[in-house]
């Protein structure tokens, strides 16, 4: 089977709401990320663990090079280059069918990407940090993961504020997968964005509500893992918050979602594999 078949029936599989649910493993290649930074920087680690992702159940792993943890500094767009093509090259010859994601908001990031074999393109901006995004997607002709924040990694936190947050973030899609669907941008996904540039309150108005998004009929997005919306609810740290995730992970699929990006696959697996069974009985 040619790989472009190979891709296209993965991608295929996103937009088919019927399907099982996807996991989205997490690989971050940035010296600060506020879960896993530094861990998997040379090239032996970023393997094994992408490795070891696929075998626990990925569907599609999503490479990182620019953290966007909340009060995040700016690196220029050379550095975050020069982290992530490395990367996508050698995930490329190492595993020629998997399904890659490229977590960027740089449309020239994601231009490069994709020309080094990049699937996919997740902006955590939905194209306001740089407003060639959406005419580069449509030119790229790849699925865009469309997400909602406020303010930018540096300021989102501050202090987040919303009349109705899940109206708002509604109303954000809306005028947005206009602009797309204009310049003929139709494989879209939708993430509300939990963590970025929302308090705890606001991320669970958007978890209990995520099936407002449903509208759409697009797939949604489900960025929950290790975030601080449960640590600070349970008072623990990013390290003991696993059995949250799985928590946060069961809710949001029983609330809509259709993709869930992770960084504990085998965790995420077995949510999903209870979940489809329920379904079925």
């Amino acid at each position: 089977m040619a790989q472009d078949t190979v891709f296209s029936q993965k991608i295929e599989r996103i937009f088919d709401q019927r399907s099982t649910p996807l996991i989205m493993g997490i690989l971050n290649v940035t010296p600060d990320s506020f879960f896993d930074g530094g861990k998997y920087a040379e090239e032996q680690h970023w393997l094994a663990h992408t490795k070891e992702m696929i075998e626990a159940g990925a569907d599609l792993i999503d490479v990182g090079a620019y953290s966007t943890r909340p009060g995040a500094k700016n690196i220029s767009e050379t550095e975050e280059l020069e982290r992530l093509i490395k990367v996508l090259v050698s995930l490329r010859k190492n595993f020629p069918d998997l399904l890659i994601s490229v977590d960027t908001f740089r449309a020239n990031v994601a231009e490069q990407a994709v020309a080094v074999g990049a699937n996919i393109i997740n902006d955590i901006s939905g194209g306001t940090m740089d407003f060639k995004m959406f005419e580069t997607i449509a030119k790229l002709d790849v699925p865009y993961v469309l997400m909602h924040i406020q303010g930018t990694p540096e300021t989102m936190q501050q202090n987040p504020h919303y009349s109705n947050v899940v109206e708002e973030v509604h109303s954000f899609f809306q005028e947005n997968l206009k602009k797309l669907k204009e310049l003929g941008v139709t494989k879209i996904i939708l993430d509300p964005g939990f963590g970025f540039g929302k308090t705890v309150e606001h991320n669970f108005q958007l978890l209990k509500n995520l099936n407002r998004f449903q509208d759409f009929k697009l797939p949604i997005l489900a960025g929950i893992s290790r975030k601080s919306m449960i640590n600070k609810l349970l008072n623990i740290s990013s390290k003991d918050s696993v059995n949250g995730t799985s928590i946060l992970n069961t809710i949001a699929l029983k609330n809509g979602a259709n993709i869930l990006r992770v960084h504990d696959v085998k965790e995420a697996k077995e949510v999903v594999k209870v979940f489809e069974y329920l379904r079925t009985i």
